[in-house]
């Protein structure tokens, strides 16, 4: 079994770097993902995600090491060299009032996490993840007529939305404890990606009539920081309470901006001609994209071996974000996330199920996403709820030395609202990570 199960991180790990070298592949079908830089991705793995999404107060799980880059300072409890590599898929239902509902399912390879113990008490971790994703395909039809059915008819104008691509992260990272209990870390992270968005204007049914596409790109690189710290208090040998905070800086990435606004016709089936000419044809302008500042707060209760609990929350400063030097109109964002785990009886030598990290939590967020309503009457700001569960599946250890656990991770939740002709979504996502704790570069000494 740990020979395929090998076998399998391999492929993983190949699957996530050609996966990232892509760039147009993505989990989302949200329409919502049109706005700011898309639909942001957690930077949490999916034994955090099945616990609420809880990460910034969390260190070692269940004798575990894991890899949790929304804390660098959580680094420094690594013990064993941690490979941790995984895959993610979604179905989207998006509803709104009049129209009929849509389906749409994605999967993709998501993330590829390393950690390699340095000192006792430190050490370095690397790694890609998904940073933010866009994926959105959908059009609206508008009545231009004047009052006569047959004028009406022949001034129908189609408006068209699609867009693709997002943003990874490969990160490095160090975290050491400075003094008993309490740890501090710091990392380097390279945000890159392309973005593409198009939005095209027609007349189906007006023969001979310039329909017009404008059509937006971005290639997208640069350099953020995280930074962050932990604080464990241990009331008894097994018992411990950590207080942590983490943040993300304010950076400016490097992007290339294309930009092409086009006129063309079409004979009503979906077959273009060659555009006719070019309003505007701008061909790599250097711009600059402004992420905000991100600050995260948690609290944990851990006792050895048989329970963990905590509570985070995240605020983000998304009313700053600016793209192309012009404020992208978010609102500022507000998670909370509680969840825990709880384990039977790690030691069991008659029952597997015993052994098994039986996870659960929630998630509130007050999403970035600031959307005008389609009557007209303003501005909504999106909302989701969430509820997640999952289990750690330990395999049984080779030679003492290596360990592996299979994490599933599912979350079942709503975005948006039906008011102001918004559209509502109702979602499932899983995710599914392999994690291996092994004892690499050890020096052996023989008599």
């Amino acid at each position: 079994m740990i020979k395929y199960i090998k076998f399998l991180l391999l492929f993983l790990l190949a699957g996530v770097v050609l996966d990232a070298s892509a760039q147009n592949t993505s989990t989302t079908s949200s329409p919502y993902s049109r706005y700011g830089i898309g639909d942001l991705n957690p930077q949490l793995l999916p034994q955090n995600m099945a616990m609420g999404g809880i990460g910034t107060a969390i260190g070692v799980i269940n004798n575990y090491s894991t890899v949790n880059p929304i804390n660098p300072a959580s680094y420094s409890t690594i013990g064993l060299t941690t490979i941790d590599a995984g895959l993610q898929g979604s179905v989207f239902t998006l509803t709104q009032t009049g129209q009929t509902s849509q389906r749409d399912a994605n999967f993709r390879l998501s993330h590829l996490t390393f950690g390699i113990p340095v000192t006792r008490r430190s050490a370095l971790a690397f790694g890609l993840m998904p940073y933010s994703e866009v994926g959105y395909n959908y059009t609206k039809t508008l009545d231009k007529g004047f009052g006569s059915t047959a004028v009406a008819d022949t001034n129908l104008t189609s408006l068209s939305y699609r867009g693709e691509g997002g943003l990874s992260k490969a990160f490095l990272g160090y975290g050491f404890a400075i003094l008993r209990g309490f740890r501090v870390g710091a990392n380097l992270s390279y945000i890159f990606g392309n973005i593409k968005q198009f939005n095209s204007t027609e007349y189906p049914n007006l023969y001979g009539v310039l329909n017009s596409r404008d059509e937006k790109s971005y290639s997208v690189g640069g350099v953020s920081y995280d930074y962050g710290a932990q604080y464990q208090l241990d009331l008894s040998l097994t018992r411990h309470i950590t207080f942590a905070y983490s943040a993300s800086a304010q950076s400016a990435l490097n992007s290339q901006k294309s930009h092409i606004i086009s006129h063309y016709k079409s004979d009503g089936e979906g077959n273009e001609s060659i555009p006719t000419d070019s309003i505007i044809n701008i061909q790599g302008a250097k711009t600059k994209i402004q992420l905000p500042n991100i600050h995260h707060f948690g609290v944990s209760y851990q006792r050895d071996q048989k329970f963990l609990v905590g509570v985070d929350y995240t605020m983000g400063n998304w009313s700053a974000l600016a793209i192309d030097g012009a404020n992208a109109g978010m609102s500022d964002s507000k998670t909370l996330n509680v969840g825990g785990q709880i384990t039977p009886n790690i030691n069991s030598l008659n029952s597997y199920w015993a052994t098994v990290d039986y996870r659960a939590g929630f998630i509130l967020d007050q999403t970035y996403f600031n959307v005008n309503n389609v009557s007209g009457t303003g501005q909504t700001n999106i909302k989701s709820y969430a509820a997640t569960f999952g289990f750690g599946l330990p395999l049984r250890p080779v030679n003492g030395t290596s360990f592996y656990k299979i994490n599933i991770a599912a979350e079942v939740g709503r975005r948006g609202t039906l008011a102001g002709g918004l559209v509502r979504e109702n979602y499932f996502k899983i995710r599914l990570g392999f994690t291996l704790n092994d004892r690499w570069f050890q020096r052996y000494k023989f008599d």
